[in-house]
């Protein structure tokens, strides 16, 4: 049977998501689990845990080293955090000093560049096990920022394609809003990670969008969504919640009036982490103690891509791949979200066309972001890292050039050994 690899295991209530995923398709019994993480607390615990969770139905095995849990793996699932909750709190506290407002921070803006730095020496050394002991295994990244992540590693695996929930959790809350059952809709999304844009929204063949309409016509505390403020603007509806969408344009973050209209919660990243960090303390408390576990499934995408490809059962999926034709208006090469097809062939992307001009443009600023900041790593050129601030809308919208310089240099010598070498310089 197929062997799966979880790199990043440690993130343990999100790894028990996956495995109770896998475990609900009976076509998987005799699955090899193989977990990889560098904290051996975190380690043990997710092995416990994923002892429970899959029973007879898997082998599970705990690795310390990665290369080894990696050999012979035909799926490696990654979603390492390097730095932690701490290199999160950096993410946050330093620009906030220089008055940039951060909700997220995972993505784009200061936040989402370092972010990415931190992860690109993790992704080298990951490409590099993967190419010598499993270079045909499908790489699925669920590692944020995932843009940057997959054009990162785009030359160096061979199979990569990047999974997020967020199209799917937003047409579950769409179809909640215009109350229509889930089952009952079709859509089409279409965009770059985080900001894509539902293009299609029906059901039996009628446009659900003047349902919406309708909708946050009816009701005041709709419209102070920021989601719903700008599809009224631009004419579709974004794919990302409303607090990650606000810090991803430049006319939010830095206007009090704003943040009130919209109830655009700064600093939300930082409370979720918390809460992620109490969550794994009390997995860890129960299964010392032989306590109950929640193992319901999280309908997560890595699974069903592995059952499609194990089983030839055909599946429509989200992800992000490179590129290659797919968004017209967008630029080649860099990373986009669209609809894929799943089966025992492999991943294969959906060709879009051109996106609504009004959202091609906000994605190309994203994309933009994006480039900059993987060049910089390519190239070993720290100026890139402050280019690619100066481009991002809200870091531009709220500060000064100076103040971005300094913001990078600060940030900088803060994650210090965390970043690739050739960045470590000041600006």
């Amino acid at each position: 049977m197929k062997k799966i690899v979880f790199v990043g295991a440690g993130s343990v209530v999100f790894t028990q998501g996956l495995l109770a995923d896998l475990a609900a398709f009976p076509e998987l019994r005799g699955m090899r689990i193989a977990l990889h993480d560098i904290d051996p607390e975190r380690l043990q615990v997710a092995e416990a845990v994923a002892r429970r969770i899959t029973g007879e139905s898997a082998t599970v095995t705990a690795h310390l080293d990665r290369r080894e849990a990696l050999d012979g793996a035909d799926f490696v699932i990654n979603m390492v955090q390097v730095g932690g909750y701490d290199a999160t709190v950096t993410d946050f506290e330093i620009p906030a000093r220089y008055g940039l407002r951060q909700t997220i921070a995972d993505t784009i803006g200061a936040g989402g560049v370092f972010r990415a730095l931190r992860t690109f020496p993790l992704l080298d050394a990951l490409a590099a096990d993967i190419g010598a002991v499993c270079p045909d295994a499908l790489l699925l990244n669920y590692t944020n920022p995932m843009a940057m992540n997959v054009w990162y590693l785009s030359g160096k695996v061979r199979n990569v394609v990047g999974l997020c929930h967020s199209v799917y959790w937003t047409m579950r809350g769409l179809a909640e809003l215009v109350e229509v059952p889930y089952e009952e809709i079709s859509y089409v999304a279409a965009g770059v990670n985080h900001q894509a844009w539902v293009l299609r929204f029906e059901r039996d063949g009628e446009n659900l969008y003047p349902r919406l309409d309708s909708a946050a016509e009816r009701d005041p505390e709709l419209r102070r969504r920021v989601r719903i403020d700008m599809y009224r603007r631009l004419g579709h509806y974004p794919t990302e919640t409303s607090e990650h969408s606000a810090e991803y344009v430049p006319w939010l973050m830095h206007h009090d009036s704003e943040l009130d209209r919209l109830r655009i919660p700064v600093g939300e990243y930082l409370r979720v982490s918390e809460d992620n960090l109490a969550e794994y303390k009390r997995t860890r408390d129960l299964v010392r103690q032989g306590g109950e576990l929640d193992l319901a499934g999280t309908d997560e995408y890595a699974p069903q891509i592995i059952h499609s490809i194990v089983t030839g059962t055909p599946r429509v999926v989200y992800g992000n791949v490179v590129n290659d034709g797919l968004i017209s208006n967008l630029p080649q090469g860099c990373v986009v979200e669209v609809p894929c097809v799943v089966d025992a062939t492999g991943v294969r992307p959906t060709a879009i066309g051109a996106l609504p001009p009004q959202c091609a443009a906000l994605n190309r600023t994203y994309a933009s972001v994006n480039e900059l900041t993987v060049r910089a790593a390519l190239e070993g050129d720290p100026r890139h890292v402050r280019h690619a601030l100066m481009i991002d809308p809200n870091t531009a919208a709220s500060l000064t050039l100076d103040d971005i310089w300094r913001m990078a240099d600060d940030l900088t010598r803060a994650h210090g050994d965390l970043l690739p070498e050739a960045l470590r310089a000041q600006g």
